[in-house]
């Protein structure tokens, strides 16, 4: 896996194309107060130039670097070989643009070529102190983020590890009953109940809707021990099945309508997949339902993940509803 300090965003590219725009304007501003020679259009656009090749070098040793250079080699050397070729950049761009100028014999390249030496080995290590500093930001900004992450994992973690651990009793006490009365079914749930166990000790926060039916449906079956197989779910319309949704959400609200909506009859569970995912039931309604532990931090999570929001509609069904951002 790339490290993380090796990513460069579309944030990073933009502040080294600026410091490189930047880096032209002072070179022609440099030319310009030191000589009255240089205050003509000529010195502006061979700072322009100068800049532009610059960073065109830096960006092909930087993308050279980070793709096939520092994963192979220990992270003790790689200040050196960075540091390198921020310095060759600069080198590099300011000599491309003097021999680009000098086949044109123009005036800036006559006034200048004595100090040519001088010039490309002093800009390649100003290129050397930026590329040092922009290294620097680079790498705390990452580090910050890396440290923010972690924080935010152990928070998720931390909020699934709270999930409801009664049902696991309940099932265990339904088998151990069912071992004496059908024990090919006691059977059966047993491999139903490690089937869920080994899915939800996944380390993964976010699985997909698919994935996610299927311990659903996993969980009714091994219910279904405690009540007779009175527990009926049905599925409508199961599109965008392969989007990303924190992992026991459907199963949270599922047991919710169980909990509160299991009335010693029939109770239909219906799950609709749309853009927002739907869980309502035809059982008993509960008036002033608040969220509990359960259902706060499953709300939690979905904003954490920044997956939605978690809203409760009850009307004439309890209908619970993940709104997708």
């Amino acid at each position: 896996m790339e490290s993380v300090e090796l990513k460069i965003s579309k944030k990073d590219w933009l502040y080294i194309y600026i410091i490189g725009a930047l880096f032209g304007f002072f070179i022609s501003l440099f030319f310009y107060f030191l000589n009255e020679i240089f205050r003509s259009f000529s010195t502006m656009v061979f700072g322009t130039l100068t800049a532009f090749f610059i960073t065109l070098f830096a960006s092909v040793f930087i993308t050279i670097s980070n793709r096939f250079i520092l994963p192979k080699i220990d992270k003790k050397f790689w200040y050196i070989i960075s540091f390198l070729f921020s310095f060759l950049s600069g080198s590099l761009g300011f000599l491309f643009t003097y021999f680009s100028f000098s086949l044109f014999h123009n005036t800036v390249i006559k006034s200048i070529e004595q100090y040519d030496l001088y010039l490309t080995l002093n800009i390649g290590f100003l290129t050397f102190l930026i590329g040092l500093i922009l290294h620097q930001f680079i790498s705390m900004r990452y580090k910050n983020e890396s440290f923010k992450n972690e924080i935010l994992s152990s928070k998720i973690k931390s909020l699934e590890n709270e999930l409801n651990p009664h049902f696991l009793f309940n099932a265990l006490n339904s088998m151990s009953e069912l071992v004496y009365i059908d024990q090919k079914k006691a059977e059966e749930s047993i491999l139903n109940l490690s089937k869920f166990l080994r899915n939800a000790i996944k380390i993964d926060s976010l699985i997909s809707i698919k994935n996610e039916l299927e311990m659903v449906k996993t969980y009714i079956n091994i219910e279904n021990i405690r009540f007779d197989d009175k527990i009926k779910l049905h599925i409508k319309n199961p599109n965008n099945i392969n989007n990303q949704i924190p992992k026991f959400s459907i199963q949270l609200l599922v047991e919710n309508a169980i909990k509160h909506g299991y009335e010693n009859k029939i109770l239909n569970i219906f799950i609709s997949i749309d853009k927002n995912i739907e869980v309502f039931n035809d059982g008993r309604l509960t008036q002033n339902l608040k969220f509990g532990t359960g259902l706060s931090n499953l709300d939690d999570r979905l904003k954490l993940l920044n997956i939605g929001k978690l809203k409760l509609k009850n009307n004439k069904t309890m209908k619970f509803i993940i709104e997708v951002d």
